[in-house]
């Protein structure tokens, strides 16, 4: 019987792998049309607000989070109640900060975070309804919803762009794409109606810790920039092989999530978890050390040819970030706080480093992130061997 539960699993692997890869896709295409389309100054405004985008998600990935590990225990239908109300306060929350938005990025008007707003409150529910699905463990009807999510958002981003080229009609797009992927998603979900909410201290601890995270994986950038001036754009090609790297595994949290939600299962499954993670990392981090110059020239072209960017170290950083983000998947499952710390500990521990210390190259900005991210595994590990124990 063990065969078809392992093609099963891989099978799962595969098409949860697939929908994420070509989700991420997407948005690159979504950036690239952005980029050809609209004048500099637009693009850089498009820019700013779709970095507000990944900070105002962090309650749906908080809100999958929680619903994948307690769908079993609380139903769907108190979850997706509990998704509808956290939508409803992100926008509302969004729409008060309008005017100090449209004044901090220099906006010509507010339309442009209006539409941000409506944006984020189909992306909320989407959360949940990923969720739901994950914790089911109908991993098949998933990899389909992020799939269409992916074309939802780009499809609905690049028609706005094509109608008027400007930020506000790019994110108009994206706001009415994803709330028609909402409609198929909750159809997919089996069209669950909203009970009373629960699990709404779950989602506040969770959110801490994925803002946290959300901070630790795009700091590095953000630092690069204000110290290394001219250097910024080589930091800048090296951080798109982090982001591979932390990417690649993604696919491994989503299938072992759901199980961390039983004690026993969580001990038996972390470790092969880590390893597998581990193990695809491993050739990225391989292959940078030993092709790391091709990589630059075929990441940055000839721009870059020649500048000593340590691929290495950045695939590292990498892998380091999918280690920690399973090793806090795990505490969050237990209930443990004391892995939220370390995280927020690890931000504060890359600000200091890179800020005073490690600042005069892109191989020292990239070796203070690598010290905290690593320091970071250690610590998370550490806390899940005494949770463990303790449990």
């Amino acid at each position: 019987m063990s065969a078809p539960a392992t093609t099963t699993t891989r099978l799962d692997a595969l098409l949860i792998t697939g929908a994420l890869l070509g989700a991420n896709a997407a948005s690159y295409v979504l950036t690239i049309a952005a980029a050809r389309a609209l004048a500099p100054a637009v693009f850089g405004e498009l820019s700013a607000l779709l970095a507000l985008v990944v900070i105002g998600v962090v309650p749906a990935m908080s809100l999958q989070t929680v619903a994948a590990l307690r769908v079993t225990s609380l139903g769907p239908r108190r979850l997706f109640g509990l998704g509808l109300v956290v939508s409803a306060g992100m926008t509302v929350l969004t729409f008060a900060l309008v005017p100090l938005l449209a004044r901090l990025l220099h906006l010509d008007g507010p339309w442009p975070v209006v539409w941000l707003a409506l944006s984020l409150a189909p992306l909320t529910v989407l959360g949940v309804l990923h969720g739901l699905l994950q914790g089911t463990q109908r991993f098949g009807a998933l990899a389909l919803l992020v799939s269409l999510e992916g074309l939802g958002k780009v499809g609905g981003g690049v028609t706005g762009l094509w109608l008027s080229p400007s930020s506000t009609s790019v994110l108009a797009g994206t706001a009415i794409g994803s709330f028609l992927v909402v409609l198929t998603g909750w159809r997919l979900c089996g069209g669950p109606r909203p009970a009373r909410p629960a699990g709404g201290p779950d989602v506040l601890h969770a959110s801490q810790a994925m803002l946290a995270l959300v901070l630790l994986v795009n700091l590095d950038l953000v630092l690069a920039r204000h110290q290394l001036a001219g250097q910024a754009g080589g930091y800048a090609v090296g951080a798109v092989v982090t982001k591979i790297a932390y990417w690649l595994p993604q696919a491994v949290g989503v299938l072992v999530l759901p199980r961390m939600a039983v004690a026993d299962d969580r001990r038996r499954m972390l470790p092969k978890a880590l390893a597998v993670c581990a193990g695809l990392d491993a050739f990225v981090v391989a292959g940078c050390a030993l092709f790391g110059p091709l990589g630059v020239s075929l990441i940055g072209g000839s721009n870059y040819h020649g500048d000593s960017i340590p691929l290495w170290q950045f695939a590292l950083v990498g892998s380091c970030l999918a280690l920690v983000q399973l090793l806090l998947f795990s505490r969050i499952a237990s209930g443990d706080r004391r892995s939220t710390v370390a995280v927020w500990i690890a931000v504060a521990a890359e600000v200091a480093l890179i800020a005073v210390w490690l600042n005069g190259s892109v191989g020292q900005v990239v070796t203070g992130a690598l010290l905290a991210t690593a320091g970071l595994v250690v610590a998370g590990t550490v806390i899940e061997v005494r949770g463990s124990r303790t449990a």
